[in-house]
This record gives C-alpha cells, structure tokens and sequence, in this order.
C-alpha cells in the first residue's frame, strides 16, 4: 500500500510540473510567431523592398539629349530669324540712304539744267558770240562747283607716268621726247575721283 500512495504522489507532482512548463512553451511559440511577423518585409516582384514611397523618375541620357537639341534648335531660328530681320532692315536703310544722296545731287544739279535751257533759248534769239560764250562757261562754271561739293575732283593725267591704277591706255605713240616714254602725252577722256575714289580711269595715249 505504502508503494502506491508513493505512485500516487509522484504521479501528481509530474502532472504539476507539466501544467507549469505548458505556459511556457506556448509563450515561446507566440514569441517566434511575433519575431516572424515583424521580420517579414513585402518584396516586389524583383526582390526589392517594397517601401510607400514611389522611387524618382530617372531622365535617360537619349531624352536628355533630345531636350538640349530641341532648345538648340529653338534658340538657333530665334537668332536666325532676328538676323534675317537685321540684314533687311540694313538693306532697306542702305537703299533709302543711296536714293537720299542722289536726290540731293539732283537737286543740286537742277537749276544747272534751268541755266541750258534759257541758254539753249538764248542761241536761236541772239546773234552775239561772245555774250553765249560767257553764259556757257558760267554754267560749266557753277556745274563743277557743285560737283566739288559733293567731292567730285578731276584727274590729272597728262605729262604724267603711265599707272594702271589710274589710266586706261587706248593706243601708244611715239613719244615726242625720251623723258616722256612710258607716260601720257594726251588724255582722250578725264578720269574723276570721288573722296579720293577713282569713279572713272582716263582714257590715254601713251608714249613708246
């Protein structure tokens, strides 16, 4: 008898000391569950972590490429355009410039007109020579000073050394004397400068 109630006994404390280690292992098991759970991180299809916030957009170097030679090109007809407007406009002021200085000389030359015309009249009323031919030379007289103002001087040329710059040779002779071989010894046509510009070369005859 005593042997059973021994059993008994440790029957009983076996059974209380499973019922102590029971919470215990199921505190584990809910510990592990816990520690997964907050381990675990969502993925993408990639692998990569899945976070809330969208990654930046990248720009490819192609697009990049196409933005900085689209405002290129857009910066270029700009300037194009303007330079465009530039050059005619420019034209158009040079234009009206040449047509405003020929209306000047124009002008100017007009009332030389005005003098051959009442001279023109006088030579088939008046019968003396001498009178026409004062009248004649004061309107030559007053056409060369307007053309002097306007910068117009006539070229010397004759006795002078033949220069192409300057002369145009239309025959050779043979010169009077030997210091006058290789220069003009008669001018067919004067030359004219305009502001020390040659507007008209000489016509001469050059000694050989």
């Amino acid at each position: 008898m005593p042997k059973n109630t021994d059993f008994n006994i440790y029957q009983d404390k076996n059974y209380e000391m499973n019922e102590d280690q029971a919470p215990l292992e199921t505190d584990n098991i809910i510990n592990e569950e816990h520690s997964e759970a907050s381990n675990s991180v969502p993925l993408d299809n990639a692998g990569q972590e899945i976070t809330g916030e969208s990654p930046a957009t990248e720009i490819s170097p192609l697009d990049a490429a196409k933005t900085e030679i689209a405002e290129l090109k857009d910066k270029y007809l700009r300037l194009y355009a303007d330079f465009e407007n530039f050059r005619r406009r420019t034209a158009k002021e040079k234009l009206e410039m040449i047509s405003g200085a020929s209306a000047d000389t124009l002008k100017l030359i007009l009332p030389i007109v005005d003098d051959f015309e009442r001279a023109k009249v006088s030579f088939d009323s008046s019968t003396e020579i001498d009178a026409l031919k004062e009248g004649v030379d004061l309107i030559y007289t007053k056409l060369f000073k307007t053309l002097e103002a306007k910068g117009v001087k006539p070229m010397e040329s004759k006795g002078e050394t033949f220069d192409a710059e300057l002369h145009e040779s239309i025959a050779q002779f043979p010169a009077p004397s030997d210091d006058l071989k290789g220069k003009v010894i008669d001018e067919i046509e004067k030359g004219y400068y305009l502001n020390d510009k040659v507007i008209r070369y000489a016509k001469v005859i050059v000694g050989a």
